[in-house]
């Protein structure tokens, strides 16, 4: 790796600090700091990344009840594909003979593809472990299939996304024992995907794990970061601990990891842990809230979480929030959305996906602006009262008075 460190003056109004520089094609940089929170740059292959950013996930190569047009009208820049079910189905390879991931889902900007980790990990009942990787059954046919570092690696060059990820065990937070053995398997793993990797249009991203331990958490992130990885993520969270947990390791990890990568949290994103994670320096965020609870007839808003199936909503004529940009705000009103939902219509997932995802992308561009013009800080708070909570059940708004 080739790190450099300069400045460029730009007129008096600003100075950019180029942070991290590829040999190939992948720079990051940042633009303004503002308290922990970073706005910044990270160029790829496909385009660049201002810096936070939210990834909707497209598990098998689509946006759940979006098209690629829709997402991109939204101002989502990155999105995220899985390697696990794209493995299962269609194929990695089939992938490869169409062009990869940007070709086969007609999507220009970049991917990130996670490493198959997590879902193999999750499937507790139908795995095994070994030093040298994971046997496992299909969810879909019961297959038998084996993941390796080496194996996960060449999926994920076949997918072709810009940002892949090493192969890792995502293990239960709150087993220290076992943790300790995951994170060793993990460190090893991440070695052999290094080495694994052929593809210079690729950057690969080593993953932090650990639990909620901060012996554990601090070894884990020291080793990570010594390797020499394009970014670094930070798994094991949003997997069952509570929220101060997620922070305080949050608060320990980012602390450790070097300022001159990018930084990634993986699948978390309500709209106060994209806040909570940005003030601690995280960068990169990804997650499948917004069109799952779309799905569930729920919409964020900067009155609390709706529930758009309640009755209270059926003359209903506002949007789902007026200060909202989206198509479905700016177009349709809650009574028409509960009326496509008592209905059973597929519209109805569509327009309510468009709003959540939109809500968290509109949310992270302003709190980008805010970092740049150095009102993070002083914006916190605010942003707080309004989104607190908004990913959970309110049923005093649900029942309005």
């Amino acid at each position: 790796m080739d790190d450099r460190r300069w400045t460029i003056d730009d007129g008096g109004q600003r100075s950019r600090i180029l942070l991290y520089n590829s040999p190939v094609m992948f720079t990051f940089s940042l633009e303004a700091v503002n308290g922990r929170a970073r706005a910044g740059r990270f160029r790829t292959p496909h385009g660049e990344l201002l810096t936070p950013v939210f990834a909707p996930v497209g598990t098998q190569a689509a946006i759940k009840t979006l098209t690629p047009a829709q997402v991109e009208e939204l101002g989502a820049t990155l999105v995220l594909a899985n390697t696990y079910h794209l493995y299962l189905r269609p194929g990695d390879e089939i992938i490869r003979e169409l062009g990869g991931l940007h070709a086969f889902m007609h999507w220009p900007h970049p991917i990130l593809t996670d490493s198959g980790g997590f879902q193999v990990f999750s499937l507790a009942a139908s795995r095994k472990i070994d030093e040298d990787g994971v046997t496992f059954k299909s969810h879909i046919d019961g297959s038998l299939h084996r993941f390796t570092p080496e194996k996960a690696i060449a999926i994920q060059e076949n997918l072709g996304a810009d940002i892949i990820m090493a192969f890792d065990e995502c293990a239960a937070p709150y087993d220290h024992a076992y943790l300790q053995q995951a994170v060793t398997r993990t460190h090893r793993w991440a070695e052999r995907c290094l080495r694994a990797k052929t593809r210079a249009d690729q950057a690969l991203f080593g993953i932090v794990q650990g639990g909620i331990f901060p012996d554990l958490r601090t070894q884990s992130a020291q080793f990570i970061s010594s390797l020499p990885f394009e970014g670094y993520a930070v798994g094991g969270l949003s997997v069952g601990e509570t929220k101060a947990e997620m922070y305080a390791t949050l608060d320990l990890v980012t602390s450790i990891l070097p300022p001159n990568r990018p930084r990634y949290l993986m699948g978390v994103g309500t709209p106060e842990d994209l806040i909570e994670g940005i003030r601690r320096g995280v960068d990169m965020f990804d997650c499948v809230l917004p069109t799952r609870l779309a799905r569930h007839h729920a919409a964020f808003s900067s009155d609390g979480r709706l529930n758009l199936m309640n009755a209270s909503f059926a003359r209903d004529e506002r949007p789902i929030d007026a200060s909202c940009d989206c198509y479905t705000c700016r177009t349709f009103s809650r009574a028409y959305l509960r009326h496509l939902i008592v209905a059973r219509e597929t519209l109805a997932g569509t327009l309510l996906s468009i709003h959540n995802l939109r809500a968290l992308i509109r949310l992270v561009q302003e709190i980008r602006l805010a970092i740049l013009d150095g009102t993070f800080e002083s914006r916190y708070s605010e942003w707080m009262r309004r989104w607190h909570g908004n990913a959970s059940r309110n049923p005093a708004r649900e029942h309005p008075e």
